[in-house]
């Protein structure tokens, strides 16, 4: 959710506690019934909306942590092209040391 989105999330909140009571005087109640109920309707999509991100917290659906993830795979991705590629330009000598150096060399040759 970008700011925007979450201001305009706030207006509307704001904007149906509002409406609220405007709805529930024209219903009939009068006093400060209206604004108990509108206050009422309020606090429960305050809590549900809470409830929500905190349900996206202990799932790991926030924003952040999802592009966290898929920059990290296109990294990942682009980084293992290019090491290959590289990897490929070098001569059959080169590719040999280079193995022998990181230990991979010696598991292929043993299994």
């Amino acid at each position: 959710m970008t700011r925007a989105q979450a201001i305009l999330l706030g207006l509307v909140v704001f904007g149906i506690g509002g409406g609220g009571y405007w709805v529930f005087r024209s219903s009939g109640l009068e006093g400060f019934s209206p604004g108990i109920a509108a206050s009422a309707l309020l606090m429960l999509v305050v809590l549900g909306w809470t409830a929500s991100y905190l349900l996206r917290v202990v799932g790991g659906k926030m924003t952040y942590m999802e592009q966290r993830c898929r920059y990290r795979a296109a990294y990942d991705a682009v980084t293992d092209e290019e090491l290959q590629r590289k990897f490929d330009a070098m001569s059959p000598e080169e590719q040999a040391r280079l193995l022998a150096e990181v230990g991979q060399l010696q598991a292929d040759a043993e299994m």
